[in-house]
């Protein structure tokens, strides 16, 4: 059973949430959060596997309570609610450690795939979002963008040929299955190899990874 948390400040969002989860058989909603503080508390009491998280919130927004979270020890998934997929925002989430994000009006059945994809370790991002959010990374300007780029190369410069390969097909948005064919490996072989690249380079999921491979430049 993956357990839920719902955060979101729109009571409307959150019933429809909840009747969308509660017909998938292997989803549980654990609890409920109308703003970002009360999120800390509720999964020390509920432990949720999943934290379905709106990013604009009055109170404490889901943008500092993901970050939050994800500096806990163990903590769980994170995955952002929002309304627009070229939310500033939400990048700043994804290299706090979400595990990727959910428009708010993607249909039911995708919305349940998303929390399921999530709960299996697996990022989500849809390749168009992909492309969105290098362009993101790409357009930024001035001392910060030239800062990024040079630690993330740096980081690049850690691994081995082979983890760098695996690395780079991660930043373009590949599946363990879709690398291990391009790259002539096994899929473990290849979970092993990102297993490795995410311990070497202190990251906490593929979506970091990716950020750390389209920042470096090593996926354009």
């Amino acid at each position: 059973m993956i357990r839920v948390l719902l955060v979101d400040d729109d009571p409307l969002v959150r019933s429809g949430l909840r009747l969308i989860l509660k017909g998938a058989p292997d989803v549980k909603v654990v609890a409920e959060a109308a703003d970002g503080a009360e999120v800390a508390a509720l999964v020390t009491d509920h432990s949720p596997d999943i934290v379905l998280m709106d990013i604009r919130m009055r109170g404490m927004s889901g943008l500092a309570a993901t970050e939050a979270l994800r500096a806990r020890p163990a903590p769980p998934e994170v995955l952002v609610l929002t309304t627009f997929n070229t939310d500033e925002h939400v990048l700043r989430a994804l290299r706090a450690g979400a595990s990727g994000f959910v428009l708010k009006d993607t249909p039911p059945q995708e919305i349940v795939a998303a929390v399921r994809k999530v709960a299996a370790g697996e990022p989500v991002l849809s390749p168009a979002v992909t492309q969105q959010l290098i362009a993101q990374v790409s357009e930024g300007t001035g001392g910060g963008r030239e800062t990024r780029a040079e630690r993330a190369r740096a980081q690049l410069a850690l691994l081995g040929d082979r983890e760098r390969e695996v690395a780079v097909a991660v930043g373009q948005g590949k599946t363990n299955a879709e690398i291990a064919t391009e790259l002539y490996m096994s899929v473990p072989t290849v979970k092993t190899h990102v297993s490795r690249i995410l311990a070497k380079l202190a990251l906490g999921n593929r979506v970091q990874m990716a950020l750390v491979v389209y920042e470096a430049g090593a996926a354009l």
